[in-house]
């Protein structure tokens, strides 16, 4: 099989990754910044497609990775994914997409959709991820790249996963951030996740139980391009948890952390460009708010294209 070269090393890559290795490809991870530092790793990262487009394939794709997930949730100290019960309070079955249909831990309740759902650690997800790639020959490797041209010189085909990267390296004008903050608290006993959305507001509230921490959030700032964590909307969002659970208020502030979503105008893009000189380029960014919840989805429909 070919050498392929992914570039990118959040969630996205590094699952496309594991998809290509895993049918035989020489596998090359390229990735500017440690797993760790990518805005995969900030992720609240619970299933469920959130801000992301295209609805007509959004769904096949999230159905596919929960799937992946609820076999992954049988090792979660090695994979970083549990089944955790939670409410996504004002939701509604009719009022989502036939993926919904699909769900079989999930009951409509007075206050909303009570829900089994995959929650991942993501640190931990990350470095299993990378873990998958090395035990199949590939390798992950800190590369900056300027072009896609730099990869296309290595090897016949190169992955595209560079999220809001694609903006300059594509590149592409419909790649907007959507800026993330959360707050993360000692975890003062709560055992179940829980969402909130205000259509009318960018503002969510959602508190997530990871190990060693509570996550608390957010925030969807539109063409907001700041990584600094703002006093005042971390102070706002402790209190609409709070809200939810009052014991949030008194509970000690251990991090902060901002992530910015990688959306795109036109939804996610998986497309196979032609390089010069005979290469290929395949397109897998856009992923919004759900990189987590597509990722083995998209990941597969990319190693498709590959071939």
């Amino acid at each position: 099989m070919s050498e392929v070269i992914v570039v990118g090393g959040g969630v996205s890559g590094l699952t496309t990754a594991v998809v290509l290795a895993g049918r035989g490809h020489r596998v090359r991870v390229w990735s500017a910044r440690p797993a760790e530092a990518t805005t995969s790793a900030v992720a609240g990262a619970l299933w469920w497609p959130y801000r992301i487009e295209p609805q007509d394939r959004v769904g096949d794709w999230s159905l596919v990775s929960l799937r992946w997930y609820e076999e992954l949730a049988a090792r979660p100290r090695e994979t970083g994914v549990r089944l955790v019960d939670g409410v996504h309070r004002g939701e509604r079955l009719a009022g989502l997409g036939p993926w919904a249909g699909e769900l079989t831990d999930v009951v409509e309740t007075a206050e909303g959709l009570r829900c089994r759902l995959p929650l991942i650690d993501m640190p931990v997800h990350l470095e299993w991820l990378e873990g998958r790639i090395r035990a199949a020959g590939g390798s992950v490797e800190r590369r900056t790249v300027t072009s896609f041209d730099e990869a296309a010189a290595e090897a016949t085909t190169v992955v595209n996963c560079t999220g809001l990267g694609s903006r300059e390296l594509v590149p592409d004008s419909g790649m907007r951030p959507v800026r993330g903050q959360l707050v993360l608290v000692e975890n003062p006993g709560i055992a179940e996740w829980f969402t909130e959305a205000d259509p009318a507001s960018s503002e969510t509230t959602y508190f997530f139980p990871q190990p060693g921490r509570l996550v608390l959030g957010g925030t969807a700032g539109a063409d907001d391009w700041s990584t600094v964590p703002d006093p005042r909307a971390a102070v706002e969002i402790v209190a609409r948890c709070a809200r939810i659970r009052p014991e949030i208020a008194r509970a000690r502030i251990i991090g902060h952390r901002v992530g910015l979503r990688p959306a795109r105008d036109a939804g996610v893009r998986i497309e196979l460009e032609p390089l010069p000189g005979g290469g290929r380029l395949v397109h897998n960014y856009g992923h919004g708010g759900a990189g987590v919840t597509v990722a083995l989805g998209c990941a597969q429909a990319a190693a498709r294209l590959v071939g």
